[in-house]
């Protein structure tokens, strides 16, 4: 989370993890399916855009920067779907600049209900 890339000209920003829904289990015919894809911890990741630019095929993904709270993607994931969350680790997440307005609700509201 808040980790800046560097892609052709562009420069992104991860800001939140992806989670699938229930047309992930359609597609594949498993209603188990959405629950199986969270619990690899691999739900992949949105992109802002920080710098518009050019993309081009076999242009070279750089890490620009790393956000110093280390706050993966995996760890949101699992801060926002677990049933018994880490109150410490939903802290450190809620100081993620990059995390959106709606995540850091989420969080607070796990926070003051769990807490």
């Amino acid at each position: 989370m808040g980790d800046r890339f560097r892609i052709g000209s562009t420069e992104m920003l991860v800001t939140q993890p992806r989670l699938p829904c229930y047309k992930l289990g359609i597609r594949f015919g498993r209603a188990d399916m959405v629950k199986r894809f969270l619990a690899s911890g691999r739900t992949g990741f949105y992109l802002a855009v920080l710098r518009e630019g050019e993309v081009g095929a076999g242009d070279a993904i750089q890490l620009v920067a790393r956000d110093e709270l280390g706050v993966s993607i995996a760890e949101v994931t699992r801060l926002y779907v677990g049933e018994h969350p880490d109150h410490e680790a939903l802290r450190r997440a809620i100081r993620v600049p990059a995390l959106p307005a709606s995540w850091r609700a989420h969080f607070l509201e796990r926070l003051e209900h769990d807490g």
